[in-house]
């Protein structure tokens, strides 16, 4: 089997972590593009490690090299993410994500990161102090199955947050223009046969909120073409999942709220 047979299975995962990792569609497709075409011109710099464990580990040492050199212009990390790289260092949200979304033993994260793994555990502690210091804010569930609601729920009340569920597409255009959520999480299909896509776009008609979309399916919405949800959470999915991608895009959100109300004088 040649090399691009071997990692093709695991590019719609890594576009799903480079999204949640840079905060955006283009910015983390980009990224990953670039790795592909780098690999592609050079299979030797792909390292001696399983296809899986070496896709991420290019990935990551490309961008981190990228941000160290050059900075985090909008072309590597987007507007958005560019804002945002200061509460946690890039290598803590990496071993978090790796960890908790990805999957990945502490193990295979040290040796992806090409750290220790005292070193992936002190990292993961100091992400989990981080993600107690974040701001509670209220959340939006948008879900018609009752179990994975009240599972939601739990586990974000957990993280200290304030949550509404509505079951359908009037039921969440309702709860939002009385609650005012700072974060919405939403069910791609809906009871009553409706879209969350669509009832998430007629609420940014009115609310500016980020939004995570929970799907059985995301390898599906992760393609790279057309405008597509930049954070996806997979059903059925694992707590710890949960809590490492809503810190992270609360995490972005935050930082740029703080910068948009605190801006940088301009340059003389």
């Amino acid at each position: 089997m040649s090399l691009a047979e071997s990692i093709a299975p695991h590019i719609p995962h890594l576009r799903r972590f480079a999204r949640l990792l840079t905060g955006a569609q283009g910015a983390g497709d980009a990224a990953v593009e670039r790795v592909l075409q780098a690999v592609a011109g050079d299979p030797s710099i792909f390292p001696d490690l399983s296809p899986r464990l070496g896709l991420y580990q290019c990935f990551l040492a490309m961008l981190t090299r990228r941000y160290r050199d050059r900075g985090p212009a909008s072309g590597l990390l987007g507007d958005t993410a560019a804002r945002s790289l200061a509460a946690l260092t890039p290598e803590g949200r990496q071993a978090f994500l790796l960890v908790s979304v990805e999957g990945f033993s502490h193990a295979e994260t040290a040796q992806i990161l090409e750290l220790s793994e005292d070193q992936v555990l002190t990292l993961l502690r100091d992400s989990d102090a981080e993600i107690g210091r974040q701001i509670a804010t209220e959340v939006l569930v948008i879900e018609d199955e009752p179990l994975i609601a009240l599972d939601l729920k739990r586990v974000l009340e957990g993280l200290g947050h304030r949550v509404a569920i509505a079951r359908t597409h009037h039921d969440a255009l309702r709860a939002a223009a009385l609650k005012n959520p700072g974060l919405v999480i939403a069910d791609i299909r809906l009871a009553d046969g409706s879209s969350g896509l669509d009832a998430v776009n007629d609420l940014l008609r009115s609310l500016k909120v980020p939004v995570v979309f929970v799907t059985a399916f995301p390898e599906r919405l992760a393609t790279g073409r057309g405008p597509e949800p930049a954070f996806l959470v997979r059903k059925p999915f694992r707590e710890e999942a949960i809590k490492a991608i809503v810190s992270q895009v609360l995490f972005f959100d935050q930082q740029a709220n703080r910068r948009e109300a605190d801006p940088e004088p301009a340059a003389p």
